[in-house]
C-alpha cells in the first residue's frame, strides 16, 4: 500500500470509517455520489479517493475556486462549474472524458446539501452518451461506509435504471438524512 493510501486509510479508521471498493469495469466512468448531506462528505471523499487510488476528478460550485481554496480544489481534480448557467456542462465534459485516455468524473446529483425533489440529470446524459459505466458511491453515516462496489451499465431506460439505483441507495443515510434529496429524475416523469 502507497504511503497516501496508508495515511487515507489511517485516518478514515481513526474516524470510525472503512472503505468499501471495487475497481471500475473501463478506463473512463461517471460516479455518482449520494447522499450529499453535509460538508464533511467532501473531506470523506478525498480520503476515500486516496485510499483506494483512483483518480476521480470531480466538478464543483464555481464559487468554491476562488482565493484562497482554488488552487486547492484543482489540485484535488476539481473543475469549476457556474450552476446558475446553462451552458453544456454535458457537452463540456464529453469533450474532457474524449481528451483522456482513462478519465473518472464524480457527479453529486442532488447538487446541492439540501433536500432536492429531483436529482439533476446530467450524469445520466452524459454516461450515456459516452456509453460509459455509472458508479454508485456512497458515503454512509449509519454505517460508517464509504467507497463505490456497484457500476451501472445503464440500459436507456429511465425508470429502471433510477429504479437500480433506488434499491442501491435505500440503505445508505447521510449525515442529514432529512436533507437527502429524492432519487428521482424528471425525465422519469416524461415516459410515464
Amino acid at each position: 500500500m502507497k504511503l497516501r493510501a496508508h495515511i487515507a486509510h489511517s485516518l478514515l479508521g481513526l474516524f470510525g470509517w472503512r472503505l468499501l471498493y471495487q475497481p471500475p469495469p473501463t478506463p473512463k466512468a461517471v460516479l455518482v455520489v449520494y447522499p450529499h448531506t453535509s460538508n464533511w462528505d467532501f473531506i470523506l471523499g478525498v480520503l476515500a479517493r486516496a485510499e483506494c487510488g483512483l483518480p476521480v476528478r470531480f466538478i464543483g460550485k464555481h464559487t468554491l475556486f476562488k482565493w484562497p481554496l482554488g488552487p486547492l480544489m484543482r489540485w484535488l481534480g476539481g473543475t469549476p462549474v457556474d450552476r446558475r448557467q446553462a451552458h453544456g456542462m454535458v457537452g463540456e465534459m464529453q469533450r474532457t472524458f474524449a481528451a483522456h485516455r482513462e478519465f473518472y468524473l464524480a457527479m453529486t446529483p442532488e447538487g446541492t446539501r439540501s433536500h432536492t425533489l429531483y436529482w439533476k440529470s446530467g450524469f445520466y446524459h452524459l454516461a450515456q452518451s459516452l456509453q460509459v459505466p455509472v458508479g454508485l458511491a456512497f458515503i454512509d453515516y449509519a454505517h460508517r461506509e464509504i467507497g463505490v462496489v456497484t457500476w451501472l451499465n445503464l440500459t436507456g431506460n429511465v425508470q429502471h435504471d433510477m429504479d437500480v439505483m433506488r434499491d442501491h441507495y435505500a440503505m445508505r443515510k447521510g449525515k442529514h438524512p432529512e436533507l437527502a434529496g429524492t432519487i428521482r429524475l424528471r425525465d422519469e416523469e416524461r415516459v410515464q
